[in-house]
This record gives C-alpha cells, sequence and structure tokens, in this order.
C-alpha cells in the first residue's frame, strides 16, 4: 500500500516546478510513513510513500525502474497474483519479493494492455521514457483511487486530491456539475472530481498521456458480464469456493492481518473464512459502536468474536470522538465526503492500526447479492403502482398522517414515507430518490444546472438488476469504497475487500436475480453460504449497516456549526441553494417532526469542506 505521486511532460520539456514532488509526498505521507522514494527523469518525477506489507525490507521500496531508468512505475495496493507473475517471468530479474515489483516484467512484455491481466487492488502510474508517455490505471472495483490535472503541457497525478494542489483554490474552479451530484446523490461520480481541473482514473481502465495525444482504454466494465443459468445448490458450492480463495488470498502478507466486523452477516463470514485460513490466534477482530444503545453494533461483533474465539478491540464512538474524527476529515481530505459512516471508520482504523498493518471489510457484498431493503422497495413499487389510483391516495395520506418515529436507527414509519412519496416514480429517479440525499427539488436555485442529469441507468432484465448494477458502479465506488480508503489511509492501515475479488465480482454480475432475492429475503445466496459458517441467529439478523446519529447531533453539540455554515445569507452567496429553504429544512428537523438529516449533512459538509479547501475570494 503506498501513496503514488508524480509530474510527466508531455511534450517533452524539462519540468516546470519539480520542487512540488517533495511536497506531494508530504501530503501523502499517512498513505506511506514507512520510506518515501522518488525517481527522477530528464522529463518526468516519480513519488512513492511506502507502508510496507509484503518483503519488508528496502528492497521492495518503491518506485521501482527498468530499462535503464527509462521505465519508472509505482504502485499502490496490492497484485493478488503476483506469485503466478513472477512463475510466469521467471527469467526477469526481480530486485525484491514485493508484489509490485511484478508489474514491471508484464509491462515490458505486453505494454498497457497487460495490466488488465492484474488480479488486485490497485492504482498504477508508470512513466514510459522510451516513448515519452505516462500510463495510469486503475483496478477493476475501483478499490484504489488515482487522480489527475493538467499544469500547462504536464500531467500531475497523485492517490489523494489534496497532493495536487499546489495553491489555494478559488471557489470559482470548483465543478459545479459534481456539487449537484455530491448534494443530490451524497458523492461526485468518477472521472468528475469537486475541482473542475481535476479528474479521477476510471476504475477498470487504463489512461495514456504522451504528445499530443490522450487515450482511455476500458478494459473492463461491470456492464459486459453475461448471465449464466446454473442452479441453486451449484451457486451456492461455486460461491463458497470463490470466496473461500478470495480470503485466502487477501490474507496474504508480511505484517498482521485483521477484520472490521459488525456482527453481520457479511463481516462474520470473512472472519469465519479467514479463522479457517490462518486460526484463531492470528486473527484479529475489531469494531466500533456508540454510547445509543440502538446504534451500537458491538454487541453482535462481541458474540461472534467469541464464537470464533477471536481476539477482539471494542472502539466507542462517543460524540467528542466524533467531534474529533470530524475535524480530522475535514482538515486532511480534500474531497467533501457526505457519508457520516467515515467518521466512526476513521476512529476504528486508527485504533486497529496499533495492532495490526491490514484488515478486510465487507464492501461490495449489497450491491453484489441484492442486500439493500431499497431492491424489495422496487419491487412494491411496481404492486404499487397497479393499485388503482384512489386507493394509493388514501394509502399515502393514512401513511403522512403518521406522527415520526424516533425509534430505532431507520423507523417504519419513516421508510413508508419515503416509499409512498417516490412509488410513483420511473425507476431511475425513484431509486435515486431512496437512495439519495433527499434534498427538496424546490431548495435549488432555478438557473443552477438546468442541464444536470443524474448518471444514466444501466440496462437489464429487470428493476433490481438495473438498481445494483447502478449502486455497484456508482454508490459502492465513488462512496463507500472512498470512505474506506480515505479513512484507513488517515491511519495508515491497508483495506482489502475480498467480495470485491475479481472472480466473486464477475460470478455475481452474471447470477440470476432470483438468486439473490427471494421473497424477502435479501442476499438469499449469500445467506445460503454464511449458513454453513455461521450461527443461525447472525444469518437471520436483521440488516443494520453502520449508521451515525446525526440526526441528534445536528441539533446537539453541532447546532453552532449549523447555524453559522448553514445560515440563509451564506446559502444564498453559495449561489445554488435557496437559503430560506434550506433554512425551512434546518426548522423542520429542530422542531422533531421531521428527519431532514439525511439532506442537511451533505451541505453541511459540503460548507466545512469550502470554508478548508476554496475558500471564496
Amino acid at each position: 500500500m503506498c501513496g503514488i505521486y508524480g509530474m510527466v511532460s508531455v511534450s517533452g520539456g524539462g519540468l516546470s516546478k519539480p520542487e512540488m514532488l517533495d511536497r506531494m509526498g508530504t501530503r501523502l505521507r499517512h498513505r506511506g510513513p514507512d520510506h518515501h522514494g522518488t525517481a527522477i527523469h530528464p522529463n518526468a518525477a516519480v513519488g512513492a510513500e511506502r507502508l510496507r506489507v509484503i518483503d519488508l525490507t528496502p528492497a521492495g521500496d518503491q518506485p521501482f525502474a527498468a530499462s535503464h531508468g527509462q521505465v519508472l512505475l509505482a504502485v499502490n495496493g496490492a497484485i493478488y497474483n503476483a506469485p503466478a507473475l513472477r512463475r510466469r517471468y521467471r527469467d526477469f530479474e526481480f530486485q525484491s519479493q514485493s508484489d509490485s515489483e511484478t508489474v514491471l516484467p508484464l509491462y515490458l512484455d505486453r505494454g498497457h494492455a497487460g495490466l488488465a491481466d492484474l488480479d488486485g487492488m490497485f492504482a498504477i502510474a508508470i512513466y514510459d521514457g522510451r516513448v515519452g508517455e505516462l500510463i495510469l490505471a486503475r483496478d477493476r472495483a475501483g478499490e484504489k483511487p488515482l487522480f489527475y490535472r493538467h499544469v500547462g503541457d504536464e500531467i500531475w497525478f497523485a492517490s489523494e486530491v489534496q497532493a495536487l494542489l499546489d495553491y489555494t483554490p478559488r471557489f470559482s474552479s470548483l465543478d459545479s456539475w459534481a456539487i449537484r451530484d455530491f448534494l443530490t446523490l451524497g458523492y461526485v461520480t468518477e472521472p468528475r472530481t469537486i475541482f473542475r481541473d481535476v479528474n479521477k482514473v476510471g476504475a477498470g481502465s487504463v489512461e495514456s498521456f504522451g504528445r499530443n495525444q490522450h487515450r482511455v482504454l476500458q478494459y473492463w466494465d461491470c456492464d459486459s458480464a453475461v448471465g449464466e443459468t446454473v442452479s441453486p445448490v451449484d451457486a451456492v458450492e461455486q460461491l463458497e469456493q470463490l470466496l473461500i480463495r478470495a480470503v485466502a488470498k487477501q490474507l496474504t502478507a508480511d505484517v498482521p492481518v485483521g477484520v472490521f466486523t459488525s456482527g453481520g452477516v457479511d463481516s462474520s463470514l470473512l472472519t469465519a473464512l479467514a479463522v479457517n485460513t490462518l486460526g484463531n490466534d492470528r486473527v484479529q477482530t475489531f469494531s466500533v459502536g456508540f454510547t445509543q444503545r440502538r446504534y451500537d453494533e458491538n454487541p453482535h461483533a462481541r458474540r461472534m468474536a467469541e464464537c470464533f474465539n477471536t481476539r477482539h478491540v471494542e472502539v466507542k464512538a462517543t460524540e467528542t470522538a466524533l467531534s474529533e474524527a470530524l475535524q480530522v476529515i475535514v482538515e486532511r481530505v480534500a474531497e467533501p465526503v457526505a457519508d457520516p459512516a467515515i467518521l466512526p471508520t476513521y476512529l476504528l482504523a486508527r485504533a486497529t492500526r496499533d495492532h495490526v498493518t491490514v484488515v478486510l471489510s465487507g464492501e461490495g457484498a449489497d450491491e453484489l447479492f441484492g442486500g439493500y431493503p431499497t431492491y424489495l422497495g422496487h419491487r412494491a413499487a411496481a404492486m404499487y403502482q397497479r393499485l388503482p389510483a384512489a386507493a394509493r391516495r388514501a394509502l399515502a395520506l393514512a401513511i403522512n398522517a403518521v406522527p415520526a418515529s424516533k425509534q430505532g436507527k431507520v423507523p417504519l414509519e419513516y421508510l413508508l414515507k419515503r416509499f409512498v412519496a417516490s412509488a410513483e416514480l420511473e425507476l431511475a429517479p425513484r431509486h435515486i430518490d431512496w437512495f439519495g440525499t433527499g434534498l427538496r427539488a424546490d431548495c435549488w436555485q432555478e438557473e443552477f444546472c438546468p442541464e444536470y442529469e443524474a448518471p444514466a441507468f444501466p440496462r437489464g432484465a429487470n428493476d433490481i438488476d438495473r438498481a445494483s448494477l447502478f449502486d455497484f458502479r456508482t454508490y459502492l465506488r465513488d462512496n463507500l469504497l472512498t470512505k474506506i480508503d480515505r479513512a484507513t489511509m488517515l491511519a495508515s492501515l491497508e483495506s482489502r475487500a475480498p467480495y470485491l475479488d475479481s472472480k466473486v465480482v464477475e460470478f455475481a454480475l452474471a447470477l440470476d436475480t432470483s438468486l439473490k432475492i427471494r421473497g424477502t429475503t435479501t442476499k438469499w445466496l449469500l445467506k445460503q453460504v454464511a449458513s454453513r459458517w455461521l450461527p443461525r441467529s447472525t444469518v437471520k439478523r436483521k440488516k443494520r449497516g453502520l449508521s451515525v446519529p446525526i440526526s441528534q447531533w445536528l441539533n446537539g453539540g453541532l447546532k453552532p456549526d449549523v447555524d453559522r455554515l448553514l445560515a440563509p445569507d451564506r446559502i444564498d452567496r453559495l449561489g445554488l441553494l435557496h437559503g430560506a429553504k434550506v433554512q425551512q429544512l434546518v426548522t423542520e428537523h429542530r422542531g422533531g417532526n421531521v428527519n431532514h438529516s439525511r439532506a442537511l449533512w451533505p451541505l453541511l459538509m459540503l460548507e466545512y469542506w469550502i470554508e478548508r479547501w476554496a475558500p471564496e475570494d
């Protein structure tokens, strides 16, 4: 795991600001505190901040070089098929046992097309001075980030945005479409970023830059999965074996490895498979909980740890601790992150780093195997739409008349109101309304982004397939994986996601919907596998997820910041929303009759971020 960065003159001239390389490295040192390395070419400079995971000796430090220093390589992530590549290129003079170095002979043999042979989570930068070309690539799911920007005739790239900001950005440099994305969806979809002149390298793609050319090769696309007819019995057997192999691959490390667990199906199954591979004496588990009992996952995680006899560490996310995490995220992450779960995740990662260097986490299971209740909602919406109009109106009136509930993390009353508000919409706007921020349409200034369109929905056999594929390529990629990467790397902790193993992903994307959702049971196939390894009570336990009690926090400890940052005159000055309409949301939320935290939190995070990273002139 590393933070990688650099600058390349694609015109073949010298670099304009070579002194910025060390500053870029300093801004990424949290991603790799074990070694700072640079490689200099007349037309390029490449750097890496290394977190030593495989081959802990200096021989594995980056960047790597070949062809008499003409080819430079920096890799962030893990190459799981490195042993196979070493066997394929046994005649190559490897300098280390590092998995990252195996990319070099592959590239020298097959060029950037060979990067499609890699199995892993990675962001890769290669400068080939023989042809004056920069190659940037990311893994299929988009686990590892990589950004770039044009600086004159140079391309600057880095693992995180702040390394590319060599000046205090002006408010005018923000991308208004990206802001609309953020306040509608809760994240910015690739290739955009919040900055107009900074782009993300696309997941599953290789981008090359040379003199007067920029090419994009999409070597993998989740839309290309082809379904196969497979019986339920065979599907269970195949998935179990795929997950066993995926976990075993991702446990490979020369440092201690642990598992993030909530006591739910996804993380508990990873724990079971990790113990199966390494033994319980070599597996540590980690969980985070809250002082509010209905949000606290620690008791469930503790029972799983006791079941598998792992060494277990619990973290408590108090309001004071969450406030500290909020300050760290705003100060050190140059992208606004709307998912409040980044706060407890950072607290968990910071505590975990005291014990291990690598941790497994459960990202991807819900999107791949049909885990969100939203998917059941789409099925129910089809039935709702078939009701007579009078019946729909009567049902909506009855549901909206139910008083707001403060019981549970997501009260049934809240879900029903969200359902009837959007059930008559087409699939795409309905899904975005249910899964997005829920910011009301009348909050937007009419002239702002009139051409804005939400990301296109994929084609598919049915609504559930289409919605889950949309979530895989947007919500997972641009929100959940961003959250886990930034939160863990701030603590110099490497996070790996076995459910995003390439073989598991391709298998899951090709499954028939009936193997994912049956009746009202979500993740049916995954639960069939889990039932072989976990107690029945865990498999049957209702999905909860890592929820943060922000509703009360907005009215409590964060009230002064809400009043300051969401004040009508400040919102009006932003030029995107109506200050009076936003104030109405705040007032209704304060009254306790409506929970607007889903809409207010992203807006608050945007304002925090603007204040820190893009202050107005």
